[in-house]
């Protein structure tokens, strides 16, 4: 057995795109050829496999990966559709590839509910998801699976409705459709069996997602600087989202002014500047941050 960390990644897409740039950010240092199936990653013992998306739940299950990187709906929807169940479990949530499974009809028709779903046919490429959501709700409707373009099922006659993945809502805009319920919100998780990993490996891994975790805190973190009144600092820094207690630093020749600055683990709105400056903070910048670990 191969003393190698063996992450299951979807091999193209969004999602895959979007997880090549977050193992980057953590530093590892790889190259996608072609259609190959496999990438090493060149500073750290970790091979990459790149599968269909669908795969990914049963190379991790099955032991042909030790991790994977796979959309909450994909995982969701293959174990409900595994009769065997598969031994894979969230690890953690990455936060990107954000998604929603949700129910759609035409805007001319007459299904603008759930309750109306009843006796009708609706079209999906994941019939497990529909299926428990029909079962929960106490719904009689035929699920109609299909491989894709599924939002053309109901001007071919095939459906009245579909149950499809929506992210700008522009495709369902563009058939005629209108989104009546969403049944499942989705993003790119880690997954993770409950088999144990050899000692040497599990640290790698710690190591992998304690860097994954910084690169996800970093996105969502703001480093703020600004020069701020000494009367005003107390309710300055009640404006900053999510920030800790802020540096405080004397300004030269400016008795009455201090250089304040904090992380802000929270967004930061243009609302959140303007309220700082009429609070009578000045020079106020806001910058990303790169890396960052706890």
């Amino acid at each position: 057995m191969t003393d190698r960390l063996r992450i299951a990644l979807q091999k193209k897409g969004r999602l895959a795109d979007d997880s090549f740039e977050l193992l980057k950010k953590c530093g590892l240092r790889f190259a996608i050829r072609g259609g190959g199936l496999l990438a090493r990653v060149k500073n750290m013992p970790i091979d990459l496999l790149l599968v269909r998306d669908d795969d990914i739940p049963s190379f991790v299950a099955n032991d042909a990966a030790d991790i994977g990187i796979v959309g909450e709906n994909v995982l969701v929807e293959e174990q409900l559709v595994s009769r065997e169940g598969l031994d894979a479990e969230i690890t953690m949530r990455l936060g990107f590839s954000r998604c929603k499974l949700s129910l759609a009809a035409p805007n001319d028709g007459d299904i603008n509910n759930t309750e109306q779903l009843n006796g009708t046919r609706i079209a999906t490429t994941y019939p497990g998801v529909l299926g428990n959501f029909l079962k929960e709700r106490g719904i009689s409707a035929k699920s109609v699976e299909m491989k894709g373009a599924v939002e053309l099922a109901p001007s071919i006659g095939i459906a009245e409705s579909i149950c499809d993945l929506v992210s700008s809502g522009a495709t369902l805009e563009a058939n005629g459709l209108s989104a009546f319920e969403t049944i499942l919100e989705s993003e790119a998780v880690l997954i993770q069996s409950g088999r144990k990993l050899s000692a040497d490996k599990q640290a790698l891994l710690n190591k992998l997602m304690s860097r994954i975790d910084g690169v996800i805190k970093s996105s969502e973190t703001k480093y703020i600087m600004l020069n701020a009144p000494k009367d005003k600092v107390a309710a300055i820094t009640e404006l900053l989202p999510g920030s800790d207690s802020p540096t405080i630093i004397p300004l030269a020749g400016k008795d009455k002014l201090v250089a304040l600055q904090a992380v802000c683990t929270e967004n930061i709105f243009w609302e959140t500047l303007e309220d700082l400056k009429a609070l009578g903070a000045r020079a106020i910048l806001v910058l990303p941050i790169e890396k960052m670990m706890s």
